[in-house]
């Protein structure tokens, strides 16, 4: 009768044990399918800011389909490309999220991330970046990342045309002079010239296109026969808009420059 009073106690003692463990485990779960659904910018790469021409966002419609935008020329590790709204496969599994993009019909990249923390706001993630071509990985990168998550979403506000100038002292931007952008609806932009007292289109330029990912502001265009880019963090308030954007020096050090625009009739 003893054996079996002690048999049945440690059988309560190791339930309790065991229903306490998975509740905690519960409790502390980082509910990544019910959190990371919305659009989310890269801000931090192994703790350091991320210029604002590196960032990319990452839009989660579901837990099985997104897509992500970027402009990328200068991560020569991954190499250039305009990414407007890209697709990708979600797979979740416990803190354990996997990307699946097809860049085009030969080459596959899978970024996995095993997340560490997440919040309505921000989430980091320690990442592992494979890239095959035609079934080859040419390319294997880790790194830990921050992802803030964007609220705004200004693609349908910027249409319309800006005029402003630089505001950031001491940039290279600044030219002392005003600026004038057309945006267009189908993803284009006119860049316009100052001649006297009139605005004209500026006919040096082709190409002409642009994107608006949440706040990230993406442009291009083609000047003489090369490619240029220009990226920049934007928020709309009305007639006035504000352009932000982290730069890095060849040196490694950071600078920010900053436009101010109105909006023009």
């Amino acid at each position: 009768m003893k054996k079996l009073f002690m048999v049945l106690a440690a059988t309560v003692i190791c339930g309790t044990f065991l229903f306490t463990s998975c509740k905690k485990d519960e409790d502390n779960s980082l509910n990544l399918e019910e959190k990371i659904i919305g659009k989310w910018m890269e801000t931090d790469i192994n703790g350091q800011p991320v210029p604002t021409n590196k960032k990319k966002v990452y839009a989660f419609l579901s837990t099985t389909k997104g897509y992500m935008s970027a402009s990328l020329n200068e991560r020569p590790e991954i190499g250039s490309h305009w990414l407007d709204k890209l697709d990708f496969d979600v797979v979740i599994d416990g803190s354990k999220m996997t990307l699946t993009i097809h860049t085009d019909e030969h080459t596959t990249v899978v970024e996995e991330f095993t997340v560490t923390a997440i919040s309505g706001t921000e989430f980091t993630a320690n990442r592992k970046i494979t890239r095959t071509n035609d079934g080859n990985v040419v390319l294997t990168l880790e790194d830990t990342v921050r992802f803030v998550k964007v609220t705004a979403d200004y693609s349908a506000t910027i249409l319309g045309t800006w005029q402003g100038h630089c505001t950031s002292e001491g940039s290279v931007f600044d030219d002392g002079q005003e600026h004038r952008w057309q945006y267009n609806a189908d993803g284009t932009y006119v860049y316009y010239a100052k001649d006297g007292d009139n605005w004209v289109p500026y006919e040096g330029n082709t190409l002409n296109e642009y994107f608006v990912a949440g706040t990230l502001l993406c442009t291009r265009w083609i000047d003489n026969g090369q490619e240029n880019r220009e990226w920049w963090e934007i928020t709309i308030d009305g007639t006035r808009m504000h352009w932000t954007a982290l730069r890095q020096n060849p040196d490694g050090t950071t600078f920010t420059a900053t436009f101010e625009m109105e909006k023009v009739n």
